[in-house]
């Protein structure tokens, strides 16, 4: 188990998406609290570029630290990390993490399943995964592992999704904890930190 400053390793929440996962994103930011009891990763797929127009869009809508990750950084508690366009995003043993370039996972790079699988290895059952909008089965795996580590696995309401594709592939082959909507997945963020474990 990783040992990190003010984390505790009950509550790493990790968030992936991709189409439509940015406007509940934008959603659930301005809801959360400062300083936040648990660290917040967030795989988004999107087009290879290296501006940081993203994590700026995030940064603006919440009170909480958001930074792009840059290779090495540590996760700690009370801050947002969002994975680096072009780079699969792993967390290591010691709680620091690596950003890899190797192939392509389900034609994407950051690929939600390595970040998910990576975190799910190091905190097992102190994992929350939630998986959002999106096209395609990229989360499936990676809620898998989690759920395997005895973590917790969330994902948004398909009917509720831009893109059902994601979350429907994630129910079918895994056994999800929640289905929730937007607004349900900010109050679960909100409750007890106790809440994040299952």
């Amino acid at each position: 188990m990783a040992e990190n400053s003010g984390l505790n390793p009950k509550t790493v929440v990790v968030i992936g998406g991709s189409t439509g996962s940015i406007d509940v994103l934008l959603q659930l930011l301005p809801a959360l609290p400062n300083p936040l009891t648990f660290a917040m990763v967030v795989v988004i797929h999107r087009k290879n570029t290296s501006d940081s127009a993203l994590a700026n869009l995030l940064a603006v809508r919440t009170h909480v630290p958001v930074q792009e990750v840059e290779d090495k950084d540590v996760l700690t508690a009370g801050t947002i990390y969002l994975a680096p366009a072009d780079y699969h995003l792993l967390l290591e043993k010691d709680g620091t993490f690596t950003l890899d370039y190797s192939g392509k996972v389900h034609y994407s790079r950051p690929s939600i399943d390595v970040t998910f699988e990576s975190v799910a290895d190091v905190y097992g059952s102190g994992v929350t995964g939630i998986l959002l909008s999106g096209a395609n089965a990229d989360g499936t795996a990676g809620l898998q592992a989690i759920s395997q580590a005895g973590g917790t696995t969330i994902v948004q309401h398909p009917d509720t999704a831009q893109v059902a594709y994601m979350p429907q592939q994630a129910i079918q082959n895994v056994q999800i904890d929640h289905i929730l909507t937007a607004p349900e997945i900010i109050q679960f963020l909100n409750s007890s930190p106790d809440v994040l474990i299952r």
